[in-house]
């Protein structure tokens, strides 16, 4: 007998319906054909010993099994269950008339018991797309998939009550959630806040800038500072993820397997801090068979790396393509697929070995040559992507010991909104362009042109400080965003100064 179940393949963060045809004739072999990979191929032990422990016999029929369309590569443990159904309805051991209406996918353990698979979201949204009538899956990947309003989001602990729910009708749980006030309730759940930050107000108003317009940053202080305590901080002033952001970040961490089993939609944006250790492929993504790397978790959030200079110089350099396509695509001999990494890159670095140049309070023992060396660790291309560079010296006795509470970060936020806000406004027709970190040379010149005063103080920081084409761009794009904190339609000359003087590590004094 011939039967057709379905299950689904992830690519990049999309999935693609896979059909399962299982023929079942007389004779003894079994087949299994389709660009399946060898998890797959290791299948029919674990199918048998879950039918023979719960009391099911593995068919002795010849069984062809074709996975569809072979030219998609099918790798992993998740196509046991589909496979299972398949294979027992094609001996007519199951009842296969409602087995079209639904997608399936689980992992079996030798019991018969369904492990959680990675990807569910996604495989859910295309499901609904196919039009299925609901999906069958291990319970603890159920309120993942429940997301998906208009889908039948099944749970099974066990292969038998998969069984059960075709021969006999018994009812499978059903989940059932409410992901948008779920995603509502938990978007204040803030762990850090810059209330807790005693002093560095210049500091805490070049991280609002960088927020309020999505630029990059850079903290350059000596240890103990608080760069790493600011940096964690920064997610808490940030826009509040919108719903299709949350589902496009969800789907990413989905395909990665980072997603709780007891949680859904992803309320927080991301940060994430990856060690200076990490390899090329890791940052970026990619393997054997690709997944998303630390740039594209941190899609919609914060990738914060904490003593820039101390990672590898090829981690770094990719990095460059990303930050300016907000996109990176992982190609390979078969096949190549693109992952989301639009992220505000947040950076922190000694200025120097020791790490005390500049400190008012310790002396350097580095030599000019030295400070400089280090500080070539990061390229001039890297370092010109990075719109907001800003020194950050000790905290004085007199502000630490301070116990009044700073501005709260639910202040900063409101401030960050309204400006986010107005771009929104502004790039309403640009495709692609949400905020003014986006703008390129023609929307700068359209909405970040100075006045007088400040082309001239444009004019006399370029020359003095050399600055190349890219970090004039990055000037007015901030010149920009601290226009919108001020509510002004147009950039004035002290817009550009304050611009300009977050480039710190332009200034003549750094490194001799």
């Amino acid at each position: 007998m011939l039967v057709k179940v379905y299950a689904a393949a992830i690519h990049g963060v999309n999935a693609n319906i896979i059909t399962i045809e299982v023929n079942c004739s007389k004779g003894i072999k079994f087949f299994l054909v389709g660009l399946p990979d060898v998890s797959i191929k290791e299948s029919h032990e674990r199918i048998t010993s879950a039918l023979t422990v719960n009391g099911f016999k593995f068919p002795r029929n010849q069984i062809v099994v074709n996975m569809a369309p072979a030219d998609i590569r099918k790798e992993g443990a998740a196509y046991d269950l589909p496979l299972a159904i398949g294979i027992l309805a094609g001996a007519e051991k199951i009842k296969s008339e409602k087995i079209e209406d639904y997608l399936m996918i689980g992992e079996l353990s030798l019991d018969g018991s369904l492990k959680a698979v990675k990807g569910i979201l996604p495989i859910a949204i295309k499901a609904k797309e196919s039009g299925f009538k609901g999906i069958i899956l291990p319970m603890s990947n159920t309120r993942e998939a429940a997301v998906v309003s208009g889908l039948e989001v099944y749970g099974a602990e066990n292969i038998v009550d998969v069984i059960q729910f075709f021969n006999e009708g018994k009812t499978l749980q059903q989940t059932i959630i409410d992901p948008r006030q779920e995603f509502y309730a938990n978007q204040s759940r803030m762990e850090w806040d810059f209330s807790e930050v005693k002093g560095q107000e210049q500091v805490k108003r070049a991280i609002e800038v960088a927020c309020a317009g999505g630029h990059n940053i850079i903290l350059v202080g000596s240890p103990g500072a608080g760069k790493s305590m600011l940096a964690k901080r920064i997610p808490s002033i940030l826009p509040p993820l919108t719903l299709n952001e949350s589902l496009e970040t969800t789907k990413i961490h989905s395909v990665a397997g980072k997603i709780n089993h007891n949680g859904s939609l992803i309320a927080l944006r991301p940060f994430r801090s990856p060690h200076h250790s990490i390899s090329m492929v890791a940052m970026v993504g990619g393997g054997s068979y690709p997944q998303p790397g630390e740039i594209s978790l941190a899609h919609n959030g914060v990738l914060f790396l904490d003593e820039i200079a101390e990672f590898g110089r090829n981690v770094l350099e990719v990095l460059r393509q990303p930050l300016e396509d907000r996109k990176i695509t992982i190609s390979r001999a078969k096949s190549s697929v693109e992952y989301p990494a639009g992220f505000m890159l947040v950076a922190s670095m000694n200025p120097c070995p020791c790490g005390n140049f500049n400190n008012p309070h310790k002396a350097c023992v580095c030599a000019p040559a030295q400070v400089q060396k280090y500080l070539n660790r990061i390229s001039g291309p890297l370092m010109d992507r990075i719109d907001i560079q800003v020194e950050i010296v000790p905290v004085p006795f007199e502000d630490i010991s301070d116990i009044r509470p700073a501005e709260s970060s639910e202040s900063i936020r409101n401030r960050v909104i309204k400006a986010r806000q107005i771009q929104e406004m502004r790039f309403a027709e640009e495709e692609g362009i949400y905020c003014n970190a986006q703008m390129h040379t023609r929307l700068l010149h359209k909405h970040a042109q100075p006045d007088q005063a400040g082309l001239i103080k444009l004019k006399d920081a370029m020359e003095r400080l050399s600055l190349s084409a890219r970090a004039y761009d990055r000037i007015l794009r901030v010149a920009r965003t601290i226009a919108d904190l001020e509510g002004s339609e147009k950039v004035f000359g002290s817009h550009i100064a304050e611009a300009i003087s977050y480039r710190n590590l332009d200034r003549e004094n750094w490194a001799g």
